[in-house]
Parts: C-alpha cells; structure tokens; sequence
C-alpha cells in the first residue's frame, strides 16, 4: 500500500484481490461502456490556469453540502454489493468516511443493512433509496432510515428499469450471485478474501432478506429483485417520498437540463448530475458535461451536486469550479476498499485530498469556496 500513489493504483491492487465477478461488477458499463468512459475523458479535456506569486498558505478544503459541514466537498456514493469488495465493507467505508468528515451513503441494494451501519457509526450517515412496486416496503426503508437517524436521503431515479452490463452477463452475476464452478474458482484464486468473508455473517442483501414478504432466502430474493424496480416511477412518487421521510431529499440521476427544471420545482434539497457511472443508458453525455449547463439553468434554485467520472482530486476541483456545491466518489473508494479495507478507503480519501489541495493552490486559491470558473483556462 506504501506504493500507491493515485487511484489507478487503488484499482490495479483491488483487481488483484477481489474476486473477478465482484470487481467486474465496480468496474463494468453499460453496452459499449461509451458513457462509462466519457465520465472519465471529458475531465481530462478540461484545462486549469495555473497562477504564480499568489500567498499559498492556510489553505481549507472545508464546505458544506446540504448544510451540513463536511472536511472537504466529496461524498462517497452509493454502490451496491459494497460488501462484496471486502467483507462487512458498507460499514468500513462508513467509518473511514466519518473518520475524514465525509458523507457516506449507504445503497438499499447494500451486503451490510441500514442498522449494521448505524452500529459501526457514531455519527449519521446518508441512506439511498430506490422506489420498489411494494410501497410498504418503501415505507418500512424510510422508517428504519429515521431510525438509524440517517441525516439526508438520496433518491435515485434513473434505475427504473436496468441497463445492460455486459461484463456482468458475461460473468453470470446475479442478485444474489449463483456460486457455479466457474464462480468458485474465482474465489479460490483470491485466498484471502475468502478468508476475510468467511469470517462475517453478511454475505445477502442486508436491507432486504427478512425486511419484506415472502423473502427469507437467497432464492426468493432473486425473485423479488427481478420484480421490484418501479418502471412506473413519476415525479408524482417523488413528492410523496419527500413527505414520507420529511428531512433534506437529494435527488440523484438529473442528466438533463428539463429534467432539472423539474426537479428543482419539488421543493428537494439537491440534485445530482449523474448518469449511474455510465451503468444505465449506453450513449448519454458524461456527467461533468452537462454540469454547466445544469447550474446555469437551476443553480440558483437547488443545489447542484455531480457524480461520476471522478478518480482525482483535480477532477473535484474542475466539478467545482463548473458550479458543482458537491462531489462524489463511487469507484475510487471500491476500489480503495477491495484494495485494503477501511485503511484503502482512507487512503483513496486522502489521495483526493491532496490532490485536490495542491491542484487549489497552483490555481492561486486557498479556499475552496471561492472556487469558481475563473480557474478553467480558456
């Protein structure tokens, strides 16, 4: 770990350790992956002026998202199967997170449950939400959200139906993974992963198996999982989650300047530019690509957050300067994570911070709220 020195390195240890199914599953787009990668290219188009004889000293990363203060303007994402990285994974990233002063933010489709992460933590976390056909179920999220005194919920809205993850056929992944030959030697040739997971209990959906009807087991949550994602989610169902959990609502999944519009209108407290890491529609623009044209259109309304694409901490400070109020990281820390366990996750943390404080500096700034386009070279 002493030879890390940047994400890319993060992500070369992780593949080394994690079995192939599981860190194909972080790593895959959808189709061609053509969106996957332009969440990644299109930062590397964006240019910085570097200025000179400027006072460098006392610099602070320190800001808010959503009001609350957080040590710099990055939250960790929700990712599904975190647990499947590393063992008991949600609640390590959680605590590395809560350790640096960050948000975390946990996925309904999570190995640990909302309540191990609140058992792990001493200070709230961030729940995600997807919108299943069974609404008391929806309900029963939302009360045990409140309950483990969560303070934001996250509500991500372009998963109504799944993508197509080619990486993931290929490897026959399922929700739960069916354990076939070619999956166990997999898992096998990564020792001490195995080791590490055969040490915990949470090995399923943690939010889920004995949360709902008729799931019990791993085979009748395949079922569920199969049935459950809302093809039928309007902004109708946003509004009545907003009243149901009654606390700040970030809306996650905007990629488009109307659809911004509209979710500037409900009355939320954030939104997040995002296209689920180029996981769903194959071909969209990249996040950092629509960003601008978001912020000029709502900015001034809601707050504008971005998600994806991000492996740098000059990639958070272009978003930034393009308008963004906060920055997440969903590979960067799975891959810290399958790396090194709660110890990678820090470490992915702290390589962003870093980067992101020199790459202030030799812009001439020294707070990060006074960030803005004036650092975009023409």
């Amino acid at each position: 770990m002493s030879q890390i020195l940047e994400i890319r390195d993060l992500k070369a240890a992780a593949k080394r350790r994690v079995p192939k199914m599981f860190f194909d599953y972080a790593d895959s787009g959808a189709w061609t992956e053509g969106t996957y990668r332009a969440n990644e290219e299109d930062f590397l188009k964006i240019k910085l002026r570097q200025r000179v004889l400027v006072d460098m000293t006392n610099r602070s990363l320190e800001s808010t998202m959503i009001g609350q203060k957080v040590s710099m303007p990055v939250a960790l994402s929700p990712t599904g199967l975190t647990g499947m990285q590393h063992a008991d994974g949600e609640m390590l990233a959680a605590k590395a997170a809560e350790e640096f002063g960050v948000p975390f933010t946990l996925s309904t489709m999570s190995i640990c449950s909302i309540e191990d992460v609140a058992s792990a933590t001493t200070k709230p976390f961030w729940f995600q939400l997807y919108v299943m056909r069974d609404r008391d179920f929806v309900r029963n999220l939302i009360d045990r959200a409140k309950a483990a005194k969560c303070s934001a919920l996250v509500l991500t809205l372009d998963l109504q139906i799944l993508g197509q993850r080619h990486k993931d056929l290929r490897n026959g992944l399922s929700a739960p993974p069916k354990f076939t030959p070619k999956h166990i030697w997999q898992m096998a040739t990564r020792p001490l992963w195995c080791m590490q997971m055969l040490q915990t209990k949470r090995r399923s959906f943690g939010n889920i198996v004995g949360h709902t009807k008729n799931v019990s087991d791993l085979s009748s949550l395949s079922v569920w999982t199969a049935e459950q994602f809302d093809p039928r989610l309007s902004w109708d169902d946003v509004a009545w989650i907003k009243e149901l959990w009654g606390g700040p609502l970030i809306l996650k999944g905007v990629l488009d300047v109307e659809d911004a519009k509209m979710a500037a209108r409900t009355g939320a407290d954030a939104i997040i530019v995002s296209n689920h890491g180029g996981r769903q529609l194959d071909g969209a623009p990249s996040s950092i690509s629509m960003l601008p044209k978001i912020v000029d259109a709502v900015g001034d309304m809601i707050e504008v957050h971005i998600d994806g694409g991000i492996r740098s901490g000059q990639d958070v400070l272009k978003a930034i300067a393009l308008g963004a109020k906060g920055t997440y990281i969903g590979r960067p820390f799975l891959y810290g994570l399958g790396a090194g366990g709660k110890a990678g996750v820090t470490l992915a943390l702290d390589i962003i911070r870093k980067e992101l404080d020199i790459t202030m500096a030799l812009c001439g700034k020294r707070d990060i709220r006074d960030i803005n386009r004036d650092v975009i070279a023409e």
